[in-house]
This record gives C-alpha cells, sequence and structure tokens, in this order.
C-alpha cells in the first residue's frame, strides 16, 4: 500500500522564517525520486533548489509560484511505496526492508519517515568479492551478476548527492548536509558528497569543503589529460576536505593591553553611551596659536601645542557644564559631581594606549597644560609613567587626527561620564561671511553617559567647544 507522507518547507539555515515560491519544478502526478529538487525558493538572501526527502508520486501541491510561505508550512505530499517490490529479472532472492528518507538533513528538519521501498539485489559471487548493492525498486534491472561484481558499486537515487542509511568512507549514517545550496553546487560538478568529510561541526559539510573537492577534481582532470610521453609524478590527488591552515596567532591580554581591554569592555557593558559631533572651523584657532607662539620669541619658552588649547577649552567647557566631569556609583544609584578637572589625555606608545593624566587642569592656563602633557608624554614613551599618573581622571580628551583620520565614535574611559574625539584640522571648502572660501575644518566627537545627562547638555558643551575653537576670543571670558 501507498503512503502519503507531507514535506514541509525546512529551515534553510540562514535565520529566516519564510521563502517565496519562485518556481515549481515539478507537477502533480510527476514521480520524483530521493533528493531530486522539487521547488525553486528565493529568501532575503539567496536562491535556493529545495530538494525533497521522498521518493515517490507527487499527490498535491501547495503554495502558487509568487506565494510566501512560513518555514514549517507543508509544500507537497508525496505517495511513497506504489510499486510491488518484484519486478522482471528478479532472480527470487530480493527482500523487502523498509528504508528512511535520504537523510541529508536540513536545519530544524528531518527525514525520518520511511520513503519507497528498495529491493536488494544479490549478485552471483565472482571469486572471493561478491558484492551486495541496493537499488530502488523503480530502477530498471540489474546488468548480469558477473558483470555487476567487475563493475563500481551503483550510486543511490538522486544521483552523486543522494544518500541511503549505510556505512560510507568508514562513516554510519547520513550524509551531514545543511544547506540546499551546498547540495546544488555538488550536484553541478558531479561532487559526490558521501565521499566528503565536513570541516564544520560534528562533520557537518560547508560550502568550502565542496570548492575544495571541485579543486580538486580540477587537478585530477588535468592530471589525466597530460600526454602520454609526460611523466605523471603521482596518481590523481584523492579529495581531502578540511585543509590544514597555519594555526592562528594568540596574543595574551595581559599588561597595558589587557588593562586597556578590560577598561574598554566595562565600558561598554556597563555605560549607555551617546556620541553627537559637528564639524567647526578652526582657522582662527590655528592662527591664535601662531600668535602666541611667535609673540614668546626665539627663548620665549616652550611652544603652545594644539592639543593644549583643546585642553584649556574642555576645562572652560566643563566648567559651565559640569555634569560631564562626574562619575556613576551604580551601587548608590547616584550622580557623584567631581569638584575638580584631572583631564587624561589618550597617547600611543609602542607598549600599547595610555592615558595619562594631567592633575587639576582646571586651574592651569593652557602654557602649563601643555608643558604637563609634553612631560607626560615623554614618560608615557620610556615606559616609566607611575600607576597614580594613570589614574584618577575625570573627563578624556583624544586627539586621533595625528592617525590622519577625521572621525570617530570614542569609547567612554571608565568610571568618567564622557570623552572628547578630535580629528585632523585640514583644509576644505567652508562658507565663511556669506562666500566660499577654503578653511581649517576640524571635527568634535562627543561621547557622553547618558545617565548623568541628556542631548541638551552634552550638545551644549559641544557647542561651547565648538564656538571657542572658531572664536578663540570667547575664552578670554574665563581666562
Amino acid at each position: 500500500m501507498a503512503q502519503v507522507l507531507e514535506f514541509k518547507l525546512p529551515d534553510l539555515g540562514e535565520g529566516l522564517t519564510e521563502a517565496e515560491i519562485v518556481r515549481w519544478l515539478v507537477e502533480v502526478g510527476d514521480v520524483v525520486a530521493i533528493d531530486q529538487p522539487v521547488v525553486e525558493v528565493e529568501t532575503a538572501k539567496a536562491m535556493v533548489e529545495v530538494p525533497c526527502p521522498y521518493g515517490g508520486v507527487v499527490t498535491a501541491r501547495f503554495g502558487e509560484e509568487g506565494s510566501e510561505l512560513p518555514v514549517g508550512a507543508p509544500l507537497l505530499t508525496v505517495a511513497v511505496g506504489a510499486t510491488d517490490a518484484s519486478s522482471p529479472g528478479s532472480d527470487g532472492a530480493a527482500a523487502e526492508e523498509p528504508s528512511g528518507g535520504s537523510g541529508n538533513v536540513l536545519v530544524g528538519y528531518g527525514t525520518g519517515a520511511p520513503t519507497a521501498r528498495r529491493r536488494r539485489i544479490r549478485p552471483e559471487r565472482v571469486g572471493a568479492t561478491a558484492a551486495t548493492a541496493t537499488v530502488p525498486a523503480s530502477a530498471p534491472a540489474p546488468v548480469p551478476a558477473a558483470a555487476s561484481a567487475l563493475a563500481p558499486a551503483p550510486v543511490p537515487v538522486g544521483g552523486v548527492n543522494g544518500q541511503a542509511n549505510g556505512q560510507v568512507n568508514g562513516r554510519q549514517g547520513p550524509v551531514a548536509v545543511v544547506s540546499p545550496l551546498v547540495r546544488r553546487l555538488a550536484r553541478q560538478h558531479d561532487i559526490d558528497l558521501r565521499r566528503l568529510t565536513g570541516s564544520g561541526p560534528d562533520g557537518l559539510i560547508l560550502r568550502a569543503d565542496v570548492d575544495s573537492a571541485i579543486r580538486h577534481a580540477g587537478e585530477a582532470t588535468e592530471a589525466e589529460a597530460r600526454p602520454a610521453a609526460e611523466p605523471v609524478a603521482a596518481e590523481a590527488p584523492t579529495v581531502h576536505v578540511g585543509v590544514a591552515v597555519p594555526a592562528a596567532e594568540r596574543i595574551p591580554l595581559r599588561g597595558v593591553r589587557g588593562a586597556v581591554a578590560d577598561k574598554l569592555s566595562r565600558s561598554r557593558s556597563e555605560i549607555p553611551d551617546a556620541t553627537c559631533w559637528v564639524d567647526a572651523d578652526a582657522t582662527e584657532l590655528m592662527a591664535a596659536r601662531a600668535a602666541m607662539n611667535a609673540a614668546s620669541g626665539p627663548s620665549g619658552g616652550p611652544k603652545v601645542s594644539v592639543l593644549a588649547l583643546l585642553a584649556r577649552i574642555c576645562t572652560a567647557a566643563l566648567a559651565r557644564y559640569p555634569e560631564l566631569n562626574s562619575t556613576v556609583d551604580t551601587a548608590a544609584r547616584e550622580i557623584v559631581r567631581l569638584p575638580g578637572v584631572h583631564l587624561g589625555f589618550a597617547a600611543q606608545t609602542e607598549r600599547g594606549l595610555v592615558v595619562p593624566v594631567v592633575r587639576d587642569a582646571h586651574t592651569r592656563n593652557a602654557e602649563s597644560i601643555g608643558a604637563e602633557i609634553a612631560r607626560l608624554t615623554e614618560l608615557a614613551r620610556t615606559g616609566k609613567l607611575s600607576p597614580a599618573q594613570l589614574t584618577g581622571g575625570t573627563f578624556t580628551l583624544n586627539n586621533y587626527g595625528v592617525f590622519g583620520v577625521d572621525g570617530s565614535t570614542p569609547i567612554i574611559n571608565h568610571p568618567e561620564a564622557a570623552m572628547l574625539g578630535v580629528g585632523r584640522i585640514m583644509p576644505k571648502p567652508w562658507v565663511h561671511n556669506g562666500e566660499l572660501a577654503v578653511r581649517q575644518v576640524v571635527q568634535l566627537s562627543l561621547t557622553f553617559d547618558h545617565r548623568v545627562c541628556d542631548g541638551g547638555t552634552a550638545g551644549g558643551f559641544l557647542r561651547y567647544v565648538a564656538d571657542c575653537v572658531e572664536q578663540p576670543a570667547v575664552l578670554l571670558r574665563t581666562l
């Protein structure tokens, strides 16, 4: 008696929940073999031919071309086991036995239901190497025993991608294939999936495994095509999947690198940060710096750096917006506003990124801040910074413009509440006094802890910094 089995739309292994029917590959009444593609569907990522795990006669289809079906919805039904176990040419030694599905399992979908019954044909023994082959009941009559004993074992229904239960390459069970794309690729290149050892979890056969097999098969074909006079160094290569690759380098996260990793990870996990940014015309700031350094004369002291000016602008902005010079006590659920500004600045060294801290930056002028930054930077380069000089910061300034980049989204230096990032200062087209001109433009980025303030406060801080960059005279009010 025929058994009608329902084939449902499987999970295609792409994290998707539905697929659109593009084209049916079979009609009602068609005879299908195990693992024969029956429908072409399209997901948000790919076009896929879906194979049927049962062999038999199609009795119904569900869904029209162009319609969308959810995963798990019926695709079609197949009547299996409709043919008699016996057939002309049988030697009477055939025995019926139930068989499982194809075994080519898709994610979230099994093929354990019984499929079309098969016959076991016992050919005559030739010498001591008699073979037992399994063929479908609907297949043509077997070749004579004398010939079959000398010929390769037949491939099960479904071509090179079919899989009968049993031992293959020393492995018991079904072929571990997830993606229909992998099976279609193997079918197009006549690759026998039963002979591959997958490199994925639990021997899962991946596309890379099939690609490797295709390359090896191509090499074997080229070797066979060489002229007879040309010696061949070795036999055609055997397909080996999972070619050895150099071991990945492992670098311990310890020392400075480990401390930075811990602090940044804690910042991302604990602080609900947000970033805002603005472009500013730094032409006047650069002119003011040049005037300061020119006024000091050849021996008038150290030059004032751009970083020192930006640091002084930050201390003035924090005086106006003290919310950003704070920290959060999570245990007490309190925001702690700090009385002084200890300004950290990011410094890249051979040992990694460090953040020296300028103590009491709110009490210093631009020249004093610049001198302290120069001193701490030299200690950082020589690896002589003490732990006290690397801790206790309340706000950080990060000048990544030295690396030739325009913008960034800074990660807050935990447990601080904000960080100002500064990109490179470079000539750009800019509207100045109602006319297009080439000006020195810089991008400023502020990342802030949204627990200590809202966007209005953060935007006000950033806008004040930009105003001071564009018009340094604004600072005269607080100097």
